[in-house]
């Protein structure tokens, strides 16, 4: 009687760990509510890291950002509001962006339209218009360049006060087997007409560990003041 109930037993804790670690060749997924905090990446950024990155320097660089007095246009969406053209994303850090480069494209595009002050040109028109001049994203800071693209822009009725420029950079520090990113997110936006710029950032710094332990072994549990 007593061998039967271990035996069961046994074969009760089998199944248990199967249904716990899946079947391999299978995979399942859940919807995660409004609430729940993203999942943490264990081995490159994701949306922990990336949604607050362009939160914080959207704001920061809006805030900073005067509307220009832009003379009326049949085309103007919403009056007294200033036109930006965001021109794309520069990744420059350790890691590939992949499926996230469009989406913090469209995150940054978003904030720009809520803000009520600023309206941002269609990413289609931007698009046409590089395609038109013949140009990279980087050579509009070129005055005769940018002229010529903004003008472009213009003809097609999307005015231009500001060209807005992201640039995505890390930094790593390593430790024995536990390493140290900081992910840096620079937004830069340079007045058409005068070809002043204003710049800000926003930087959140992630730790790697191939244990559980390597947090404890490497960060303190109390923050330093002043963070």
């Amino acid at each position: 009687m007593i061998r039967l109930r271990f035996v069961r037993t046994g074969f009760c804790c089998l199944v248990l760990g199967v249904m716990a670690c899946g079947c391999r060749g299978y995979q399942y997924g859940h919807l995660l509510k409004p609430q729940q905090e993203d999942m943490v990446g264990s081995h490159t950024a994701g949306s922990e890291v990336y949604k607050p990155l362009v939160d914080e320097a959207v704001a920061r660089l809006l805030a900073t950002c005067e509307p220009l007095p832009s003379s009326p246009n049949e085309y103007d969406e919403l009056p007294g509001t200033c036109k930006i053209c965001f021109v794309g994303i520069e990744n420059k850090s350790a890691e590939e962006l992949g499926d996230f480069k469009d989406q913090l494209y469209e995150m940054i595009d978003t904030q720009i339209n809520r803000s009520g002050q600023f309206d941002a040109v269609s990413r289609r028109m931007v698009d046409a218009a590089l395609i038109e001049t013949r140009m990279r994203p980087d050579s509009l800071l070129v005055p005769g360049n940018m002229q010529l693209f903004t003008s472009v822009l213009q003809r097609n009725g999307q005015p231009v006060d500001y060209l807005m420029f992201a640039t995505l950079t890390s930094g790593t520090t390593q430790r024995n087997s536990s390493t140290q990113r900081d992910y840096l997110l620079t937004l830069e936006v340079v007045d058409t007409r005068t070809g002043a710029y204003r710049k800000e950032q926003a930087e959140i710094r992630k730790g790697y560990h191939t244990s559980p332990m390597g947090k404890l072994a490497n960060y303190s549990l109390w923050p330093k003041a002043g963070r």
